[in-house]
C-alpha cells in the first residue's frame, strides 16, 4: 500500500509530529517530509521517527525540508503550522497571525507540490481552509480541513463514557464549523446501529452535545501549556490514508460549499467521500429545522472570520 507516495507535513509541533509518527508506523506512504521553522527540532524528530520505523520494520522514510523547495511533488500536504491556542485565548485571536502563516505555506505548496491535496489543521480551522483555497487557486476538492472527524470522535467517546459500553461501535456525527458553534447531530449518531435516542435521555444527549462543543477547551484546561494532539493527529491521518488508498470513505470534513446545504462561498464541515482526488463527493444530509438553524449559526460565525480578514484587506494584500 502507498508505495512511492509522499506526504508533506508543515509544522512539526505536537499534532504534526504525532501525525507523522502514526503514518510512519502504519507504513502508509514511502516518504514523510517534515517542514518547520525550528529546523533542528524537526531533524531530531525525523531521526527518532525513522529509527522507530526501522524498529517497526516499516519502509517509510522521514526526512526534513530545510528549504521550501525540498517539499516537492507531495501527494498530500498537511498544514498544522500556526500559533497554538493558549488558555484564555479565543480562536479569533489566532486569526490574522495564522492566516499570514497559512498564506506563506500555501504559496510554497502551490509552487513545489502543485498537484498535492491540502489538509488544513491550523486554527481557526474553517477560516484557514478558506484562506488556503483562495491562496492556492486549487479546485475545491483539493483543499480540506480536518475537524469533523476529531469532533465526532470526541462525541463518540463522551457517548461511550455516558453509556458504559459500546466502545468501537459508536458512530457520532458532527458537522458545521470547528468551534463553539459546531453542530453535533445526535439524530445521526448510533451505537452498533442503534439510534442514540433509544439509549439515552434527551437530557443526557444535551450534556454530551455541550461537552463535545467544548472538548478542545476541556483538554487545554488540563494541559495548561498547550492543546490536544493525539486525537487531532489520528483524525488527520485517517484523512491522509483515505486519500493515499483511495478508499472513498465518508467523513465529515471542512470544505468550500457551492450551493450544498443552501450555502455558497464559505467553508464548513459536512460529510464528504474522500479518495485520491480529495473531497470527491459532498453528501447532502437532510437537516430538521433545529439543525438547520444551528448550521446557519455555524456558517455565520465562519463568515464573520472571513469578513474580519477582508476588513484587514487580507485578500487584497496577497495580490500586491
Amino acid at each position: 500500500m502507498g508505495k512511492g507516495k509522499r506526504v508533506g507535513i508543515v509544522g512539526a509541533g505536537n499534532v504534526g509530529s504525532t501525525a507523522a509518527f502514526i503514518l510512519a508506523m502504519n507504513g502508509s506512504c514511502h516518504e514523510i517530509i517534515l517542514r518547520d521553522n525550528k529546523i533542528d527540532i524537526a531533524k531530531g524528530k525525523a531521526l527518532d521517527m525513522s529509527q522507530a520505523a526501522a524498529a517497526a520494520r516499516s519502509h517509510t522514510i522521514v526526512s526534513v525540508a530545510e528549504e521550501p523547495e525540498q517539499l516537492k511533488d507531495c501527494d498530500v500536504v498537511v498544514v498544522t503550522a500556526g500559533s497554538p491556542r493558549l488558555p484564555g485565548m479565543s480562536r479569533d485571536d489566532l486569526l490574522l497571525t495564522n492566516a499570514k502563516i497559512t498564506r506563506e505555506v500555501v504559496r510554497d505548496i502551490k509552487t513545489y507540490s502543485p498537484n498535492a491535496i491540502i489538509i488544513m489543521v491550523s486554527n481557526p480551522l474553517d477560516a484557514m481552509t478558506y484562506v488556503a483555497l483562495k491562496e492556492s487557486g486549487f479546485e475545491r476538492n483539493r483543499v480540506l480541513g480536518m475537524a469533523g472527524i476529531l469532533d465526532s470522535s470526541r462525541m463518540a467517546y463522551f457517548i461511550q463514557e455516558k453509556l458504559g459500553y459500546g466502545a468501537g461501535q459508536i458512530r457520532a456525527s458532527v458537522i458545521g464549523g470547528h468551534g463553539d458553534d459546531m453542530v453535533p447531530l445526535p439524530r445521526y449518531s448510533t451505537v452498533a446501529g442503534v439510534p442514540l435516542n433509544d439509549l439515552l435521555t434527551d437530557e443526557e444527549i444535551d450534556e454530551i452535545v455541550e461537552r463535545t462543543k467544548h472538548g478542545g477547551a476541556e483538554i487545554v484546561g488540563y494541559l495548561k501549556t498547550g492543546s490536544a494532539y493525539y486525537a487531532p493527529a489520528k483524525s488527520t491521518t485517517i484523512m491522509v490514508e483515505a486519500i493515499l488508498k483511495d478508499t472513498k470513505q465518508i467523513y465529515p470534513c471542512a470544505v468550500y460549499l457551492d450551493g450544498e446545504y443552501g450555502y455558497s462561498g464559505i467553508v464548513s464541515g459536512v460529510p464528504v467521500s474522500i479518495g485520491a482526488n480529495g473531497a470527491e463527493d459532498i453528501i447532502n444530509v437532510s437537516l430538521n429545522a433545529c439543525e438547520r438553524k444551528m448550521f446557519k449559526k455555524s456558517v455565520d460565525s465562519v463568515r464573520k472570520l472571513v469578513e474580519t480578514l477582508e476588513a484587514h484587506n487580507f485578500f487584497d494584500e496577497e495580490n500586491a
